[in-house]
């Protein structure tokens, strides 16, 4: 009988973090919404041609990069459709949600318990929808 524990031969990924990388419409408008509403911060800038066209961010172990969309399949496609990023965090997520709706953000769900788990929702100007968790309480 196999266990989760046990090494599958050949052996399977066993990745050790995810990041994402994010094609977003107006990289300032972005840029403005994951450092002053969200609360990242600018871990590095990227520039081709002297235009900033990448921006690495941070909060805690969480890297997401955005990314300037070039408009080469359609200036208005539909981003974020069909998942969301699910950020777990040791913190108190109402304080969270309390300090994003302060300096200006819109949650779309506030801080619920379910599950195991403190959580509320929120989405970037783009729609890339994320979900803000406590880890999972055991019963």
């Amino acid at each position: 009988m196999s266990t989760s524990t046990e090494r599958k031969t050949p052996e399977t990924l066993r990745g050790r973090e995810i990041s994402a990388s994010l094609t977003v419409n107006d990289l300032a408008k972005s840029l403005a919404w994951y450092r002053d509403i969200f609360g990242f911060h600018v871990e590095r800038e990227f520039e081709r041609d002297g235009r900033k066209m990448a921006v690495s961010l941070k909060a805690g172990a969480v890297a997401i990069l955005i990314t300037q969309d070039d408009g080469k399949k359609g200036a208005n496609r539909v981003k974020g459709e069909g998942f969301s990023m699910m950020i777990t965090t040791t913190q108190n997520v109402d304080e969270i949600a309390a300090a994003i709706k302060q300096r200006g953000g819109t949650l779309d769900s506030e801080p619920e318990s379910r599950f195991g788990r403190r959580a509320f929702r929120l989405h970037d100007p783009d729609g890339f929808k994320f979900v803000v968790s406590t880890e999972r309480q055991e019963a």
